[in-house]
């Protein structure tokens, strides 16, 4: 019997839907991270960040209070601040307090809730603070044009989301971001470094389920908005460390042989096989720079602390 129920899609949904159908269609079995993102997804992802074995938020933000006043000295008054990826903004506010006179903040987000969220929170701290956000996904075409222009446009991509690219797009994002950002422009970019997998692996396989909660929520929104028959019970959630890419892989096996239904289309499951749903690529610091100036960007200085957990990056555009 046909369980297929009729959807009325937006532009966003018929991307979700084309990307889920074109994922499970795939030999492997893949779905970009970016659609993790619901308002659960972006809820549960929240929970994570302030989890004990998730060390690259703490780590980042100690970066980023201890170095806040040095980047603000090298960007300057009167800053365009344009954030990738903001998600909460959290870490956004140590930024905003440091910089002086800052023209707009554009936060950039394919969450509409994590972003109206923001957006409230950041008018009640900063009540003079002219805020543009932009809806959308940050490897589209952008326009930053509604904002006011400041002196120079500051890029802010923290949380080393850039590590969910591979290296080759992770070049691309990079080189359409100075297209973006401008020739007067920097870039202030979070980028988890490479670490022993003791650190690594509890990160992504918390023990109160968190992250396998975020990987699977995945299915409940397929479930939900694509008329999908997942049945939870019979997946589970997967972190690997992959030794030759050099990244976390995030997985959702099947626990059992099955066939599960999207929209009109039925997909098999072989026991075992898996549904590659993330990759968090790791750097050195070195490796990072040479992707930067592969992508026309020129490092300027980079951050690490005594741990080197963590690196926060400032690029400008090459001469």
């Amino acid at each position: 019997m046909n369980t297929a129920k009729h959807f009325e899609m937006s532009a966003a949904d018929g991307e979700f839907a084309d990307a889920v159908i074109a994922g499970l269609r795939a030999s492997p079995k893949a779905i970009p991270s970016r659609f993790f993102y619901d308002a659960r997804g972006s809820e549960l992802f929240e929970r994570i960040t302030e989890l004990g074995d998730y060390y690259p938020t703490n780590a980042e933000i100690a970066l980023l209070e201890h170095y806040r006043s040095e980047i603000a000295k090298l960007a300057g008054p009167g800053v365009k601040l344009v954030e990738f990826g903001s998600g909460s903004s959290r870490k956004t506010d140590r930024l905003i307090e440091a910089l002086p006179s800052i023209a707009s903040y554009v936060p950039i987000d394919i969450s509409d809730s994590a972003l109206t969220q923001a957006v409230a929170r950041l008018k009640a701290r900063f009540p003079d603070l002219a805020v543009h956000p932009l809806y959308g996904d940050f490897n589209q075409k952008l326009d930053l044009s509604a904002a006011p222009n400041g002196k120079i446009t500051l890029g802010f991509f923290p949380g080393s989301t850039i590590g969910n690219l591979t290296h080759d797009d992770a070049r691309r994002f990079l080189e359409n971001s100075l297209a973006l950002l401008g020739r007067r422009s920097a870039f202030l970019v979070g980028v988890d470094l490479k670490k022993d997998t003791g650190i690594l692996l509890p990160a992504y396989n918390d023990r109160k389920g968190i992250t396998a909660a975020f990987n699977l929520n995945l299915l409940i929104r397929i479930n939900r908005e694509l008329g999908g028959t997942f049945d939870l019970d019979g997946f589970s959630h997967e972190a690997v460390y992959n030794e030759t890419q050099g990244r976390i892989e995030m997985h959702i096996r099947s626990l059992k042989a099955q066939s599960v239904q999207v929209l009109s289309e039925q997909f098999a499951f072989a026991e075992g096989e898996t549904i590659h749903t993330e990759n968090s690529h790791k750097y050195s610091v070195e490796e990072f720079q040479e992707l930067s100036r592969a992508a026309g960007w020129e490092p300027l200085r980079s951050w690490t602390g005594q741990d080197r957990l963590f690196s926060l990056h400032y690029l400008v555009p090459a001469s």
